[in-house]
Formats: structure tokens, sequence, C-alpha cells
């Protein structure tokens, strides 16, 4: 745990996105950030979300600011960078926590994904980041940071992760290039990539439970990362204390990443 980190954060105007329960990673993070200071928004997808997250929202950190917005709609990004502009005129940072595809796209073999699975996987999973910070960069008048949520499906082949390795592929490539065009205007945009964590998302990952096995045998700490570890390094790339660092894959799997297979 990052010591002294009361004030880290202290005035700083933050939106969560992709809090789903009490268990996600966007969930503890954005609990790391409010220890730190933060003022905190959260949007949430309409429908089977809704409720869980303003009833979470509401009951551990009230008076944040909560707006419904499906990532797939530009009409509801503009919407929510409408509603940002209206309430805190500022913006200071963006935690891209969200990832879908399809149940039957995560099973089998890859080669056997649909054209209509694809696209879906990389439209929420990977497009969005680039939809969300180009209609809500210019509120990040005083420069900020974009941060979001990787895996390292991304590089090597997962067992039952399949397109959404792809989909993860596009997404950090995404940030080097929007790490790039926003470099100049103080903006940084880095992502953390989590070791495998129980959270609702990978409950759609065919036997995950045997990955973790897998995985916590090989790291170097011969332990997996917790939720907790994952949202400091969140808070590192937050903070000041990276203001060098941006384009960025950031690693926090216990040193999964290092080995071979």
């Amino acid at each position: 745990m990052l010591m002294d980190n009361k004030n880290m954060l202290s005035g700083k105007k933050i939106l969560i996105m992709g809090v789903a329960n009490q268990r996600s990673i966007a969930w503890a993070i954005a609990k790391a950030y409010a220890s730190a200071g933060a003022e905190l928004a959260f949007s949430y997808q309409n429908g089977r979300f809704k409720g869980k997250v303003e009833k979470l929202v509401e009951s551990e950190m009230p008076g944040s600011l909560l707006v419904p917005c499906d990532v797939t709609d530009d009409g509801d990004i503009e919407n929510l960078a409408s509603i940002l502009q209206n309430k805190w005129g500022t913006l200071h940072g963006i935690v891209h926590s969200m990832a879908y595809a399809k149940k039957e796209e995560l099973e089998g073999m890859f080669v056997n994904t649909s054209r209509e699975g694809f696209l879906l996987a990389q439209n929420i999973s990977a497009y969005s980041l680039t939809a969300v910070s180009k209609l809500l960069y210019p509120l990040m008048k005083e420069g900020g940071s974009i941060i979001t949520l990787t895996f390292q499906g991304s590089e090597r082949v997962v067992p039952n992760y399949n397109v959404m390795g792809v989909a993860k592929a596009s997404l950090e490539a995404s940030v080097r290039y929007l790490a790039s065009d926003l470099g100049s205007m103080g903006i940084r945009v880095n992502a953390v990539s989590a070791g495998p964590i129980r959270t609702l998302s990978a409950k759609g990952v065919k036997n995950f439970n045997r990955l973790l096995e897998g995985v916590e045998e090989k790291t170097p700490l011969r332990r997996l990362a917790g939720v907790e570890e994952v949202a400091d390094t969140a808070l590192f790339l937050a903070s000041d204390l990276s203001s060098a660092l941006t384009g960025t894959i950031l690693y926090a799997d216990c040193g999964y990443h290092i080995m071979g297979a």
C-alpha cells in the first residue's frame, strides 16, 4: 500500500467508468482515489448494473456524481461530457475499466470468432477508450491522467480468452497513439495490466479458476496480485508521482509477465 497518500489527489476531479459491483477493479480504484482526496464521478451502463452501482456509490461515497453512459452510443458520451462540463468544468482524470465479449466467443477455437462478436469486443473493450477520450479531453484543461485496464492475453495466448485478447492488444495500441496525441496538452495515457483476478468479467472465461492456479504457481512472488494492489498502481498513475510516464503499460501481476510458458 502506498504510504502517506491521503492528499495525493486532493482537488482532483476524476471520472470512474466500469464499476459493476463491489468486487470490481474499478471500485477498488475508486476507493483508493477517494482516500487520496479525489472528487469522483461514476458512469454506468443502464440496465442490470444501474441499481447495483447506484446503491454501492450512494452507500459508500454519497455525493458522488452518477451518470448513465452506454459507451457504444456517441450521444451518451456527449451527454456525459456535457454533465461533467456543467457540474465540474474541469476534469483531471479518467479511469476506463470496461471490457465485454459474448460468452460463446470465449470458448473453443479463436478461428471461429464471428464478425459480429469480433466487432462487438473491439467496440466496447478498445474503441470506447478513444471515443471517451475524444469527447472528454477538452475538459482536461489542466492536464491529467487517463488510465485503462488491460491483461497479458494481449501479448500471449491465454486459453479461452480468444477475441478479448485481440481487443486488449488493440486497447494497448490505442494507449500509445492517444498518449502521442494528447501529451502536448499535459494529458498522460497509461494502462495497468493486472494479473488474473476474480471479478464479474472473469466469470465469462472458461476454466478461470484453473488459470488462477497456474499463474499463482509461476509468478516470481508465488502469489496473485490483489485488487487493492492494482488500485495502488492506478493511484500512482493518477498522481504527480508518475508525471513523466505516458504511453506505458504497468504490470501489477506479481511478475508473471516476465516468465516463460
